[in-house]
């Protein structure tokens, strides 16, 4: 009975070191979420902007492929496949805070894990397997895959995330990226419990539960929807018209990638005819002697009209209102910024230069 134990044991550890499938036998509905996160295709081969920037980068030539340290974390080159793992979130011992970008610390020990859980925030879990009866009665506790250890409170915090998630430097000391810690500091409300809300369905298939923590990972690429609730669109009559009032209750800018873009679209109908009002347009567009430029290059903020975090923007129409006029209004995105996309070869990719919207509300005129 020892031995085959110990052989299971062992064949555990290896599948956990060298499958990242195996995680899909106890974990099914999240291992299937996850399949369609960003995290999961973060690598060139998978996700075509990052490849994109990537082929236009002159580190490519050298083989210096330093995106790896997030973009296929615990992989040494630009061949893997494996993007972001399971494994390179769940080992993540600690933060260290560097001016370029920060560094996710990992842990050494083999079958180590860290996770958090609401009431077990003093608790480590090791695999234990008791017998009674003379056998005849079995009881486990954990996972024989792995120990899970829930007192690291950089994920109670979001803090786990600003390993990579932080602030990118270049080469040049200008910030291409960057958000806000403000979002990794509260346990009520943070990063995680954003972009990865408690959803239907068990976490894992050993201890049946309600929810668990949604790990396709709520963004622009995935489930833009759960993020809707971050948002809030009001209409407010002025005297030359009307204005619309964008709050962004995140902490952080509304989208925080240099590529991204935001719109906001109106239409305004009256006795049946639809007029398509001004299209508001929010970007902040990095680049060098007042010129965008590639993220390698950039120098300073060329422009920067972003919604900021927390912020409540009004955005005014000169518009004469009539009562019974229907006012429509849709807060969406691009992926990628559809002026810069030919720069980068991906004009025709549809999904990442079409408008999507994120959210709509409608008014009506009194």
């Amino acid at each position: 009975m020892y031995r085959l134990l110990s052989l299971s044991l062992l064949l555990s550890s290896q599948l956990f070191a060298n499958d990242l499938n195996t995680c899909q036998s106890c974990h099914p509905v999240i291992y299937q979420e996850f399949q369609q996160s960003f995290h999961k295709k973060s690598s060139i081969k998978e996700d075509k902007v990052h490849k994109a920037v990537w082929d236009k980068h002159p580190a490519k030539a050298k083989g210096n492929y330093k995106c790896a340290k997030c973009h296929t974390p615990k992989e040494s080159t630009e061949k893997t496949h494996s993007g972001v793992t399971c494994i390179s979130c769940h080992t993540i011992t600690s933060i260290e805070n560097h001016p370029k970008s920060n560094k996710n610390i990992y842990e050494t020990k083999d079958k180590t894990l860290y996770s958090a859980q609401k009431g077990m925030e003093d608790q480590k879990i090791v695999y234990e397997e008791k017998s009674s009866w003379f056998g005849l009665v079995k009881e486990t506790k954990g996972s024989p895959y792995h120990d899970i250890d829930y007192r690291n409170q950089n994920f109670y915090t979001g803090e786990v995330c600003m390993g990579c998630h932080s602030h990118k430097e270049n080469g040049k000391g200008f910030n291409v990226c960057k958000t806000d810690k403000k979002g990794a500091q509260n346990k009520k409300q943070n990063c995680i419990t954003c972009h990865m809300p408690k959803v239907t369905g068990s976490a894992t298939s050993i201890r049946e539960s309600k929810t668990h923590a949604f790990h396709g990972f709520a963004g622009v690429h995935n489930a833009p929807k759960m993020l809707a609730q971050y948002i809030d669109l009001s209409y407010h009559k002025i005297d030359n018209g009307f204005e619309i009032t964008i709050h962004n209750k995140a902490p952080h800018n509304l989208l925080t990638h240099p590529l991204r873009v935001v719109q906001l679209k109106t239409t305004l109908t009256r006795q049946g005819k639809v007029e398509q009002l001004k299209t508001h347009t929010f970007v902040k567009i990095i680049g060098t002697n007042n010129k965008p430029s590639m993220p390698w290059l950039a120098t300073q903020v060329v422009k920067d009209t972003m919604i900021k975090g927390e912020e409540k923007r009004q955005v005014p129409f000169e518009v004469a209102l009539q009562k019974g006029d229907e006012i429509e209004t849709t807060l969406g995105y691009y992926i990628v910024n559809p002026k810069a996309a030919p720069k980068l070869g991906l004009e025709d990719q549809k999904s990442l230069t079409s408008f999507t919207p994120l959210k709509s509300s409608y008014f009506k005129v009194q």
